[in-house]
C-alpha cells in the first residue's frame, strides 16, 4: 500500500462526509494528476434528483474540464467505495490510468455485473482503507432503518 494512496483515500473520505452532511449515501472520489488533486467530487443523486450524480461521474466531469480533454489517461481515481457499472463504463470510456477503491460493494459493484468493464490499461487498487470506507456507508444505512 502506499502511503499517497492512503493520504488520497483520506482525501476520498472528506468527500464522502460532505454527502453524507447532505443526506446523500457518502462516496467520495478524488482525481490526481501528477501528484496534484485536480477534482474532488461526492454523491449528489438526491440534491440534483439524477440517479447518473454518483461521485465518479461528478469527479470525472469536473476533471475532464481542468485538464480540457476527456482522457484520463495519466490520471488516478480515488472513490471509497468500489464503482457500479455505470461508472466504471465512465471510468473505462476517460481511459483512466489507475482506479483506488476502498470497501468492496459485493451487491451493486462493477466486479459482480461487469469484471471486464474498465479499459484494459487501467490499473486497479483496492482495499486502500476498506474498513474506514465501509463504515460510512454502513452506519448511513443503519441510520435509515
Amino acid at each position: 500500500m502506499e502511503m499517497d494512496d492512503v493520504y488520497y483515500m483520506k482525501q476520498a473520505l472528506i468527500e464522502a462526509g460532505k454527502a453524507g452532511e447532505r443526506g446523500e449515501i457518502p462516496i467520495g472520489a478524488i482525481i490526481v494528476s501528477k501528484g496534484r488533486i485536480i477534482a474532488r467530487a461526492h454523491n449528489l443523486t438526491e440534491t440534483l434528483t439524477d440517479v447518473t450524480a454518483h461521485a465518479e461521474m461528478q469527479a470525472i466531469t469536473a476533471a475532464a474540464n481542468v485538464l480540457g480533454g476527456k482522457y484520463l489517461n495519466d490520471c488516478t481515481l480515488y472513490v471509497t467505495i468500489e464503482p457500479c457499472v455505470m461508472c466504471a463504463g465512465a471510468i473505462a470510456w476517460a481511459q483512466t490510468g489507475r482506479l483506488v477503491f476502498g470497501a468492496e460493494d459485493e451487491k451493486r459493484g462493477y466486479q459482480k455485473y461487469a469484471p471486464h468493464a474498465l479499459h484494459p490499461k487501467t490499473e486497479v487498487v483496492k482495499g486502500i482503507l476498506a474498513d474506514e470506507c465501509a463504515a460510512g456507508i454502513k452506519a448511513f444505512f443503519q441510520s435509515k432503518r
